[in-house]
């Protein structure tokens, strides 16, 4: 075997190994069903990790805009004595921003299953 052939399927492999760590559920995150998620909303931080544009086109009334890719260096306004409870449009997003604030020792991580798309509460608009 050459080495392109090598360097190809380590390549494939380093790739695969990335599509399934960020597609993979973060371990002791929580999904919440719309109803279980509406009754927990005023016991915890809502938190919607989708980008700017979106949050403003509609999110769910409450919920704070700290977009994924800020997360790292917004999660000091986040308290960690109080449920987080997140939500993207489906679900890629929630997962990410929940695998960074627990590797950085925050628990009692709630995300929305189905996402904004399917919510069916009320929403506000800016």
């Amino acid at each position: 075997m050459g080495l392109e052939t090598i360097l190809v399927i380590l390549l494939w492999v380093a790739l695969i190994a990335y599509i399934v760590w960020r597609f993979m559920p973060a371990s002791g995150l929580k999904k919440m069903k719309q109803e279980e998620f509406r009754a927990s909303l005023r016991k915890g931080q809502l938190i919607d990790v989708r980008e700017p544009n979106e949050y403003k086109g509609g999110h769910i009334v409450g919920a704070r805009n700290i977009p994924v890719g800020q997360m790292k260096l917004r999660m000091k306004e986040l308290r960690k004595d109080q449920p987080i409870l997140i939500y993207c449009q489906g679900s890629s997003r929630s997962n990410q921003a929940a695998k960074l604030l627990m590797k950085n020792g925050y628990n009692n991580i709630y995300m929305l299953e189905g996402g904004f798309k399917n919510w069916k509460g009320k929403i506000k608009k800016t």
